[in-house]
């Protein structure tokens, strides 16, 4: 019997050009670096990821941004010292991991509302969505931790306030990665 073509299989790379494949790397190196310079709080340490991950939003666009976070995420699970308390699978059961799953969505937020328009009010939009959406799955992931693996009798008020207390920083250093993300496609434009 002859069967219908139903179309080609589609692979992670078909949808994003090749030539991007070398930014993507580079943007997921450049978040495992950005892991690297911290300062150290309980269960989420300040770290200059999310501007990282704005920026991957911003020169990469939504598909590309995405991916960059999604390499980075898998090259930390599978066991490479890319997070900022190391990697490996266990890394799932960090309070902080919640906010690296968002940081997937958070750059494809970023591309997806900066599009090509290139006006610093709409790029500074794009990276305030991106942030809330980062901190968005990253205060729901601390709960879920904080909650149900380490069974913590923390309140919901404290976990918040334990899970805001970066965005103050995030939202500063995010003006200025809205800045070089504007000056990066000018100067690199895919």
């Amino acid at each position: 019997r002859h069967r219908p073509e139903v179309g080609p299989s589609l692979t992670a790379t078909d949808s994003i050009p090749r030539r991007l494949l070398p930014r993507i790397a580079l943007v997921a190196a450049l978040t495992a670096v950005a892991a690297h310079l911290r300062i150290p709080l309980p269960y989420v340490p300040l770290t200059l990821q999310p501007a990282v991950v704005c920026l991957a939003g911003l020169w990469l666009g939504s598909r590309a941004g995405a991916m960059s976070q999604l390499v980075y995420v898998i090259v930390g699970l599978v066991g490479f010292p890319v997070f900022a308390k190391g990697g490996g699978p266990q890394y799932v059961l960090e309070p902080s991991f919640g906010y690296l799953i968002g940081f997937i969505p958070g750059a494809f937020t970023v591309g997806y509302i900066a599009g090509g328009r290139d006006t610093f009010r709409r790029t500074l939009l794009a990276v305030g969505a991106g942030l809330l959406v980062i901190y968005l799955v990253g205060v729901i992931g601390l709960y879920a931790n904080l909650r149900f693996i380490v069974a913590s009798d923390l309140s919901l008020t404290h976990i918040l306030q334990l899970g805001l207390a970066p965005l103050p920083k995030d939202l500063l250093i995010g003006g200025g990665a809205a800045w070089a993300g504007r000056r990066l496609r000018s100067s690199l434009p895919l």
